[in-house]
């Protein structure tokens, strides 16, 4: 496991204590088994996309400030070589932050690479209104958010505010490396 993923881990365990959550408070709010969450905490597995999805929901925390709470502290150059990188080895979804939140600052850029034909689903917002600006870099990507799916393309630009569950799909051809601004 990563230094990066042993550290998310106890800092999931972290945020379950200072909520006052039993592993089956969690369990039962966020859909996720007690195994999977014990295993989690105990570093003997790395949280997917999907289950970090569903645990800043409880918290309600965007992915992206679950990430900074691990990383180093805020400073003003992120060369490409310290931006941190993640990756969901299920879901063939990886995620850099290019420009890591920071309590000083309300904006963040993410890049993310989604393998041909793989699908990302989330239940639910970690934050329900967060301002998304999603840019398509290379590929084909499909998002589906509040019952309608939106089919972009190398330069496209999707704008939203996340409300509901969002689904991101790739076609069985073709990955898809997008930036997504969050704001």
């Amino acid at each position: 496991m990563s230094d990066l993923s042993t550290r998310l881990s106890q800092r999931i365990k972290q945020l379950r204590h200072e909520h006052d959550y039993s592993l089956d408070d969690l369990a039962a709010l966020s859909s996720v088994s007690r195994a999977s969450l014990s295993r989690l905490e105990k570093g003997e597995v790395s949280p997917t996309a999907e289950v970090l999805g569903k645990l800043c929901a409880v918290y309600k925390l965007p992915m992206s400030r679950l990430m900074s709470m691990v990383e180093d502290q805020f400073a003003p150059l992120v060369q490409a070589q310290d931006q941190t990188i993640w990756r969901d080895e299920d879901t063939g979804f990886t995620r850099t932050n290019i420009s890591p939140p920071a309590l000083a600052l309300k904006g963040e850029v993410i890049r993310c690479t989604l393998q041909a034909g793989r699908e990302i689903s989330y239940d639910q917002p970690s934050l329900a209104g967060l301002e998304h600006h999603l840019i398509v870099e290379a590929g084909e990507l499909e998002v589906n958010l509040d019952n309608q799916t939106y089919a972009l393309k190398t330069g496209d630009c999707l704008r939203y505010q996340l409300h509901s569950a969002s689904r991101f799909k790739t076609p069985p051809t073709c990955s898809a490396t997008y930036l997504l601004v969050l704001i």
